[in-house]
């Protein structure tokens, strides 16, 4: 057997001597604040999508948001039988956090919505396919009523469909509920486009996602 090699972790070092040296010294008193105690106002879930920053794209300081990144950034619907750590999240962040604004923020190029467009692709990563579940039901829609699209266009309004329903699913968790009938938490849905820099924000009366300047 081919001897394997360990990866070249270099980069990763220099970027945590550059965090030791100039970052954490410059925002010292906010960490030492934060030490024991976090209260961010958002719980921002996203996709793992190593083109997304959360912090940067909100521009945000540590502490702000809670984020949580799953593929797709899918939402499971609510199960007392399973345990599943993105609802256990999203329960912490509501219950025990306090925030007031769940963002379900999808974005362009996003590689588990071109797995739900063509699946023949996810044969070599079922637990992918079976999590991709979750969202065959924006899939449906678009077959239903945006067939007439080109493929970018499908893709783009896939990835619109599937935040909608991953909203949606958050409904079904019992805390998130709660707290949007009392009216204490709001739920929003992003589009963002990665090579604009462009945020698209979903206005419910409308049914369109519309840009956000």
């Amino acid at each position: 057997m081919p001897v394997q090699t360990i990866p070249d972790l270099d980069y990763l070092r220099r970027g945590v001597h550059l965090f030791r040296t100039e970052t954490f010294p410059s925002k010292r008193e906010l960490y030492v604040k934060l030490a024991e105690k976090q209260k961010p106002h958002a719980l921002f879930l996203t996709c793992g999508d190593s083109r997304i920053d959360p912090s940067a794209l909100t521009s945000t300081e540590p502490g702000e948001i809670f984020v949580e990144r799953t593929p797709g950034n899918i939402v499971p619907v609510y199960s007392d039988d399973a345990a599943v750590g993105v609802s256990a999240s999203i329960e912490y962040s509501v219950v025990v956090l306090g925030v007031r604004d769940i963002v379900v923020c999808g974005h362009s190029a996003c590689g588990a919505m071109k797995g739900l467009l063509h699946p023949e692709e996810l044969h070599e990563i079922p637990a992918t396919a079976r999590w991709l579940q979750y969202a065959d039901q924006a899939f449906q829609l678009l077959s239903e009523n945006f067939a007439h699209l080109d493929d970018p266009g499908r893709l783009k309004r896939l990835s619109q469909l599937n935040v909608i329903e991953q909203m949606a699913h958050l409904h079904t968790h019992p805390a998130v509920e709660r707290r949007v009938r009392e009216g204490t938490l709001a739920l929003h849905g992003w589009y963002y486009e990665i090579h604009t820099g462009k945020i698209e924000v979903y206005n419910p009366e409308s049914g369109q996602f519309e840009e956000w300047l």
